[in-house]
């Protein structure tokens, strides 16, 4: 499978975990928004990037890149996103089907990965750890957003 492909299976499975919980779903047309998706969540809109992570054998960990890529035809460009490109940046583990849920400040706060441990390996969790199917947190800024407005 090519990382498109593999892109196009997280999108699906963030849109079937947002129907469970009864979340409307709007999906941009083309592929140019720095989002991929955009949850309805009882009538607050969240703009939500959806990655796909790799499991690195050499360092036993799910690894997704949280910069952007866009490419033509000679090269790839990695570019940092900006904190008003989305609200939050969901990390699907397709062979655990799991999230990580990041919010987007914390996602562009790492350096170019962010390293998910599904193993107990550590005495001490990552930080990532903070936010396994963290879902709950996409609720608090929906309720937040809502009474700010």
């Amino acid at each position: 499978m090519n990382t498109k492909h593999k892109g196009n299976i997280a999108e699906q499975a963030a849109i079937l975990e947002a129907l469970k919980r009864g979340w409307g779903v709007l999906h941009p047309v083309g592929d140019n928004m720095p989002y991929d998706l955009v949850f309805d969540v009882s009538g607050t809109l969240v703009k939500v990037q959806v990655k796909c992570a790799w499991f690195d054998e050499s360092s036993e960990n799910y690894v997704i890149d949280n910069r952007r890529t866009k490419t033509n035809r000679r090269q790839m460009i990695r570019d940092d996103y900006d904190e008003d490109d989305f609200d939050f940046a969901l990390a699907y583990l397709p062979d655990c089907s799991l999230f990580y849920i990041f919010p987007v400040d914390v996602f562009i706060s790492y350096g170019s990965e962010i390293h998910m441990v599904e193993a107990d390996k550590r005495q001490r969790k990552p930080r990532s750890f903070d936010y396994r199917d963290a879902w709950e947190l996409i609720l608090q800024w929906a309720a937040n957003e809502e009474t700010c407005s």
